[in-house]
């Protein structure tokens, strides 16, 4: 049984909507699904999220299972779809289980999917720490993405320093070469404008390269005004881009397992 299995199973017993909180207990209880996770119920919310109507972001899933009943707080009560709401809502993407697929593919689509959880996750948990906590965690990225002489190049300033400027990388031991960051820890659908950018690229003095991480989305204008700029190289980063970083180059992720895909190698066969 999947983990989506699971919560629909739970949902359909309950008519008034349960919270993230109740789901999770209940699949418990009912011993539905065994988590391997160290944050099980972050699991459960994260799946939840991203099979929700009206809950979209860079890593939501086309298919949709639940859809929000109403708050309590800040407590969201889900409620699963049905057949005939599931069929009128869902996008013209169609779920791959087709018999046609190749095996590679169907593998690909589940790591895939498993991933993007994954991702989801990462954003939450940045977005429960201190905003501190993000520009160390990018600092660390750069470093690992090969970006400074050694780990010791890369450094978090901070709100103290002039310009609002979060850290700085040494491409070489003399700082002849440095790459200005800045980082902003902004919920979903609050997008950095032209006005961080412009502020950014004005605390740039002397400093011609630098990187703008952001957890949401940059807005149209705000991406426009960085193409346009001839006398400075600055890279955006949005949170789906950032989250990708961090599986590729391991900041923040533990692989938890290597699966090997093998194929026939015909030349062996042949006489």
């Amino acid at each position: 049984m999947t983990i989506i299995e699971a919560i629909k199973i739970v949902l359909a017993e309950q008519a008034s909507g349960m919270t993230v909180d109740q789901i999770y207990k209940n699949i418990i209880e009912k011993d539905l699904y065994t988590f391997n996770a160290k944050n099980p119920k972050g699991v459960v919310n994260g799946e939840i999220r991203r099979h929700c109507l009206n809950l979209d972001f860079p890593t939501a899933s086309h298919i949709k299972h639940f859809y929000i009943e109403k708050t309590i707080g800040k407590k969201f009560i889900f409620k699963v779809l049905t057949d005939n709401i599931q069929e009128t809502k869902k996008t013209a993407h169609k779920e791959i289980v087709s018999a046609d697929i190749l095996p590679e593919e169907k593998v690909e689509h589940v790591v895939n999917e498993y991933n993007n959880n994954v991702k989801e996750l990462l954003i939450q948990k940045i977005m429960n720490n201190a905003p501190s906590f993000f520009e160390q965690l990018v600092v660390e990225l750069l470093y690992k993405m090969g970006y400074g002489y050694d780990k010791s190049a890369g450094q978090v300033v901070g709100r103290s320093h002039d310009g609002g400027i979060d850290g700085i990388i040494s491409e070489d031991k003399l700082g002849l070469d440095l790459i200005y960051i800045q980082a902003k820890r902004y919920d979903k659908g609050n997008n950095v404008g032209r006005k961080d950018l412009q502020a950014f690229v004005g605390a740039m003095e002397g400093v011609n390269k630098g990187v703008f991480f952001t957890t949401s989305k940059f807005s149209k204008e705000a991406e426009e005004y960085v193409n346009k700029i001839q006398h400075k190289s600055v890279r955006l980063v949005n949170g789906n881009k950032l989250c990708e970083l961090m599986l590729k180059y391991g900041v923040g992720v533990q692989i938890l397992k290597t699966y090997n895909l093998f194929k026939v190698d015909e030349d062996f066969f042949v006489n």
